[in-house]
């Protein structure tokens, strides 16, 4: 079966595998949504949300992955080697998979310049809040970064490496974009796997601006409210050699892909002793060239 990406219509959206799962949404509500990183003072509660699940055809994207593009449904998918031989050790993952992952962001998105900036690991298993930095899977429809914050973040990282307001203000002109880069670390992925929308299935208004309060500062991220024309996409049985990027935040304010979603999920085809997916994701700047 052939798949042209710029002309994915109905008939042939669904006629790609696809599972039933739930998905959790944002209920629509008047106030900001604030969620806290820790335990909130006494009589504030750790969040003002609530979700509704609803269940969804998510597709199997492997059918097409090769047009699947970052500038166009806001996720890619590809193939990559790499050295690290323990991802759970923190100086290893620095000092050979950071210039890994630089050097394949600048491959596939022509950038000239990539900042590394976060990560994040994720084992529902070892996962113990306020213990370590390790995190269960996240299964809220979300996106990290918002209009405001892509630009906030931006600026306080390059500050924090030193460059002078000149050389950020130059950097910030052109355009950047925030990429995450996950990638599986252990067993091939059966339980929770990453759901992803096609960033041009999501309407303005659907993004949801809600605050995520640190003890130290107040990030911005997306929360997502429920439309049906969401198109939901997963590559199963990741292996450790398969990474995906996450476009979460463009500069360019006219481009299809400018935020996307996603989430992870309960496979209802995993089975029932699959152990915990085991991840990493790189949260990283993206300069391309002026």
């Amino acid at each position: 079966m052939s798949f042209n990406s710029q002309v994915i219509d109905k008939s042939t959206f669904q006629d790609l595998p696809y599972v039933e799962a739930n998905l959790n949404y944002l209920v629509p509500m008047d106030q900001k949504p604030v969620n806290y990183t820790y335990e909130p003072p006494s009589g504030t509660p750790r969040s003002n949300t609530a979700y509704e699940i609803h269940k969804l055809r998510i597709y199997n994207a492997r059918f097409i992955s090769k047009d699947i593009l970052l500038d166009q449904e806001g996720f890619a998918f590809t193939e990559h080697n790499t050295n690290v031989q323990n991802f759970y050790d923190e100086d290893e993952v620095t000092q050979v998979y950071y210039p890994e992952a630089e050097q394949l962001l600048k491959d596939v998105t022509g950038a000239t310049k990539v900042v590394i900036f976060d990560r994040t690991l994720r084992n529902a298993d070892l996962s113990k809040p306020g213990e370590n930095k390790i995190r269960e899977p996240g299964k809220r429809v979300h996106n990290d970064f918002t209009a405001k914050s892509g630009y906030t973040r931006a600026r306080w990282e390059l500050e924090k490496r030193g460059l002078d307001n000149d050389e950020i203000e130059a950097l910030l002109k052109q355009r950047f974009a925030i990429i995450n880069v996950w990638r599986g670390i252990a067993d091939i992925i059966q339980e929770s796997p990453l759901a992803l929308t096609d960033a041009r299935s999501i309407a303005p208004q659907e993004l949801v601006p809600s605050d995520l309060v640190y003890p130290d500062r107040i990030g911005e991220t997306y929360a997502v409210t429920y439309n049906p024309e969401h198109k939901w996409y997963y590559f199963p049985q990741m292996r450790p050699n398969e990474v995906i990027f996450i476009k979460c935040f463009d500069s360019a304010e006219n481009g299809p892909a400018r935020f996307s979603a996603h989430s992870a999920f309960d496979d209802p085809t995993s089975p029932a002793d699959a152990p915990a997916r085991q991840s990493i994701e790189l949260r990283t700047l993206v300069f391309y060239p002026a």
